[in-house]
């Protein structure tokens, strides 16, 4: 993953995108009807059941917003909710609070169903040495908040991007002329310009796996829609020579199974494209 200040530069990047899409030159409702001196207090109130994720996000865009609303939190990340909790109490500018509310509101939907979802798949594997890791399946523009409620959720976070990790998949290493070929020209090219790069590199079969172990310098084998038996023996293969990650096609249903080949880790795209958003709401009171 990038580094915690690129990783802090990215959500202010959403920030202040967010805000320019949603208010533009003025909440012209709130604008209208409401004296600018005018002060309120609204609270966030579940109407769901889950994992709360973005507390600490919403703090950050009240705060870029109106510096001076004060946030008084009652429930925090990665705790569990329930229909008529209230998870944090704003103050301040009523047009303040009003500017901020839907940007809040879409974040933290977003990335509360998503840490709940992460969390489900995290207990389906407790027991095991398996680790859940979600994928570069984004939103655009919303990847730094999707892959923290991932974190927030008890997963782990796979690559950013493109740029802070090689990952030879099967279109690379077809292009290149094959497995060995892709993995000799990448260890070059970062020799060649200094990069300090972890390599990952996909296996279709076992005859790959075979390849793959024939090289150094390999970090983690993905293991890419396996079935159990093949897993298994892909594993026993592997050893401690380097990680291993499964992926392709894994759900609730045979996630636990495909732990119990014994792989380091399981990718699932699952966890950031397919969600519904938690039910949540501002309320004035």
């Amino acid at each position: 993953m990038i580094s915690e200040a690129q990783f802090l530069h990215e959500l202010e990047l959403i920030i202040q995108n967010g805000i320019r899409e949603d208010i533009g030159p003025g909440d012209f409702s709130s604008l209208a009807c409401i004296p600018s001196e005018a002060k309120g207090k609204a609270k966030l109130l579940v109407k769901d059941e889950g994992i709360i994720a973005g507390v600490e996000f919403a703090k950050m865009i009240f705060a870029e917003v109106d510096t001076e609303l004060q946030i008084e939190t009652f429930i925090n990340d990665g705790e569990k909710v329930k229909h008529g909790d209230v998870v944090f109490h704003v103050f301040g500018s009523s047009q303040s609070i009003l500017r901020a509310e839907r940007l809040v509101l879409n974040s933290m939907q977003r990335m509360s169903a998503i840490a709940t979802k992460t969390n489900y798949f995290a207990q389906l594997l407790e027991g095991t040495k398996t680790k859940i890791l979600d994928t570069r399946k984004t939103t655009p523009g919303f990847r730094a908040c999707e892959k923290w409620a991932v974190k927030i959720g008890g997963g782990e976070n796979h690559r950013f991007a493109l740029y802070d990790m090689i990952m030879l998949k099967d279109n690379h290493n077809d292009f290149a002329g094959g497995i060995t070929n892709a993995i000799n020209k990448t260890k070059l090219f970062l020799a060649e310009n200094n990069l300090d790069l972890k390599i990952i590199v996909e296996a279709r079969n076992l005859d790959e796996i075979i390849e793959i172990l024939e090289n150094d310098g390999v970090f983690r084998i993905l293991i890419d829609n396996f079935n159990f038996e093949d897993t298994r023996k892909a594993v026993e293969l592997i050893g401690d020579k380097c990680l291993t990650e499964s992926s392709g096609n894994i759900n609730e249903k045979t996630i636990r199974q495909y732990a119990e080949c014994g792989v380091d880790y399981i990718s699932s795209g699952a966890l950031t494209h397919s969600v519904y958003n938690m039910d949540l709401s501002l309320k004035a009171f």
